[in-house]
């Protein structure tokens, strides 16, 4: 099963809502939100996400371990690789918990379960990469690279999404005038969840995105994707020059 995440998806936009109102310092307006994605959540992802942020908002720590498990259940149920990715953060909060509760043999054994899910991604793709640039099948993309959002920044990874949205995005935002293109591509080398993305806003690494030191090869271009509007790529560069975030590199 592979989830196909959408900011469009309406569990997710409360979510968002949600944190946008907590980094105003709106607390009780944020857990309201949080807790209306729970009880309009129709599927088990967005029984996962919600619950996730819920058990954030709780003061009382066995009620913040009680909907992380709920969350972890339904993570767990989605049997996902993108999910799967969130597992090392849930595991190791709810270890959090039992140590606050003076459980030291559970909060063990679940530190263990988010130590054996961390390392390389199980993501088996089909992989791609946004960008202008006019390449071949063949050609090899790699690191060094000027960042799409920092343009003084030199790349020390090459990224790639197994989204295609995201990777048309991508294209979307890149430097230059040329034709956006989205490249199928295929890692030559190890690759890691993209640490810009994974455990920010979202748990783990439900955007597909990643990262390699190694070369990536094109094997295919992509033509169908979700183009974005002039309007929504206006409203994603200010986000972006709002950012007070630091590029991970």
């Amino acid at each position: 099963m592979n989830i196909q995440f959408d900011p469009r998806n309406n569990i997710v936009k409360l979510c968002l809502q949600g944190m946008g109102m907590d980094d105003s310092g709106k607390s009780e307006e944020a857990s309201l939100l949080f807790f209306k994605a729970w009880s309009e959540s129709t599927d088990d992802f967005e029984r996962f996400l919600s619950a996730y942020f819920v058990a954030r908002h709780q003061n009382n720590i066995s009620d913040k371990l009680k909907w992380l498990e709920v969350s972890l259940e339904f993570a767990i149920k989605l049997n996902d690789d993108a999910v799967k990715s969130a597992f090392p953060s849930l595991y190791e909060n709810i270890a959090k918990c039992y140590e606050e509760l003076c459980d030291p043999d559970k909060a063990k054994r679940n530190y263990e379960l988010s130590d054996s899910y961390k390392g390389t991604p199980s993501d088996k793709g089909p992989f791609y990469h946004g960008t202008k640039a006019d390449l071949q099948v063949g050609d090899l993309l790699t690191a060094k690279g000027a960042s799409n959002y920092k343009p003084e920044l030199r790349m020390n990874h090459i990224y790639f999404t197994a989204l295609i949205n995201g990777a048309g995005l991508a294209a979307a935002l890149a430097q230059g005038d040329g034709i956006e293109r989205v490249y199928i591509v295929e890692p030559t080398g190890d690759f890691e969840n993209d640490p810009n993305v994974t455990d920010k806003k979202f748990p783990g690494n439900l955007t597909r995105s990643y990262r390699s030191q190694e070369p990536l090869k094109i094997i295919g271009e992509a033509t169908e994707w979700l183009r974005q509007s002039p309007e929504d790529i206006r409203q994603w560069r200010e986000k972006l020059a709002n950012n007070k975030g630091e590029i991970i590199n």
